[in-house]
């Protein structure tokens, strides 16, 4: 069922569609919503903190069809300035038949829309890097990144942050990882022999943790709208069904959940590569943070 909520600030207005691939723990869904919802809050309040401010409406729709979910038209889209695909306990290397559906639709926006945003978290950057050909599956040593962690940013990933600090901390929750980056000829035509692919972050568990293409595509692996009870829960959720089974990196991983995070600079981001894609706005950059 789609679900649409408008901005609440007058200014600039980014519509997004945020394809939900999972459903959050049912306490977090009690009291906070689907992973839609939160999607929504997080980014409304990142743009009301961005300057200028950046007004976000989103509709909302959960995709995983065989869980009761429907996957949209293409023409669902228009009116949309891009798409976000939310994090997934599933794999994005998989073939269900929802994923397969799902990269189809992708596939024909990327052809079909030019000037059409594509942005995803964790499974979504994932399945992002998949569509336009990149190599994706679990960890070498089968090992998790969990809890809060700290990303090496590289000159992009300055640029795009509008920092000249080394690194973010974001909450980590995966197990598979992308490769490398997808390359004009892994991506089946979907790029241009001349299109740059550039990854903004590193880690010592995954390489590549986002994915920047200018006007195009802006990816994290990282999540950015995760708070400490989130964390702990979709840590316990993953011990529960048996993906999680090293209990003391799990207990290690929920002990840093309360510590402060920059899911909101890079929401800030996401929506600059949306509105205008300046490649980071060096004018802004202070010591820290900019806007």
């Amino acid at each position: 069922m789609l679900q649409r909520y408008k901005q609440t600030i007058t200014s600039d207005i980014i519509r997004l569609m945020v394809l939900e691939t999972d459903k959050p723990h049912p306490d977090t869904q009690s009291e906070k919503g689907s992973f839609g919802e939160i999607v929504h809050r997080h980014f409304s309040d990142a743009g009301k903190a961005h300057h200028p401010p950046l007004g976000v409406e989103t509709d909302q729709v959960f995709v995983v069809t065989d869980q009761g979910g429907q996957m949209p038209k293409f023409r669902d889209f228009d009116g949309f300035d891009g798409l976000l695909i939310t994090g997934s306990m599933y794999d994005a290397h998989d073939n269900n038949q929802w994923i397969l559906d799902l990269l189809a639709l992708l596939k024909e926006l990327w052809t079909k829309k030019p000037d059409f945003t594509f942005t995803g978290v964790c499974f979504g950057h994932q399945l992002l890097a998949r569509m336009l050909g990149a190599e994706v599956g679990p960890s070498p040593k089968g090992d998790w990144e969990l809890g809060h962690s700290s990303i090496t940013l590289t000159p992009t990933g300055q640029r795009l942050f509008r920092t000249h600090a080394p690194e973010v901390h974001l909450h980590q929750m995966h197990q598979d990882q992308v490769v490398a980056p997808p390359t004009p000829e892994s991506a089946g035509g979907l790029l241009d022999k001349d299109a740059k692919v550039e990854c903004w972050g590193t880690s010592s568990h995954t390489e590549v943790q986002g994915l920047y293409i200018r006007n195009r595509l802006f990816t994290t692996q990282a999540h950015v709208a995760f708070d400490e009870d989130m964390v702990k829960r979709q840590i316990a959720m993953r011990e529960e069904s048996g993906g999680i089974q090293d209990s003391e990196h799990a207990n290690r991983a929920k002990e840093t959940a309360h510590l402060e995070h920059d899911g909101k600079e890079v929401a800030k981001a996401i929506l600059r590569v949306i509105r205008t894609d300046k490649d980071g706005g060096w004018e802004t950059v202070t010591n820290g943070h900019g806007n």
